[in-house]
């Protein structure tokens, strides 16, 4: 079991994620943002501006790649 915070995932807070694989990791930050939108949460509202960002630039397959790169090295 290896474990990622929402921030090491380009969320907002220390909510902490675990899993097996990162696509599971990944489901549990996704469900965690949404919830976060739902609430209107403001700080996970600018981290999502930013991920926006990164769709727009073309880079968020990188941007994953790294992240799940993070993933295995723990």
């Amino acid at each position: 079991m290896k474990s990622m915070t929402c921030s090491q995932l380009g969320g907002a807070c220390e909510q902490v994620f675990s899993a097996e694989t990162f696509d599971d990791l990944a489901s549990q930050s996704q469900q965690h943002g949404k919830e976060m939108f739902a609430a209107n949460d403001e700080p996970h509202m600018a981290a999502m501006d930013k991920m926006m960002e990164v769709m727009k630039s073309g880079k968020m397959d990188s941007w994953m790649a790294s992240r799940k790169a993070e993933f295995e090295a723990l």
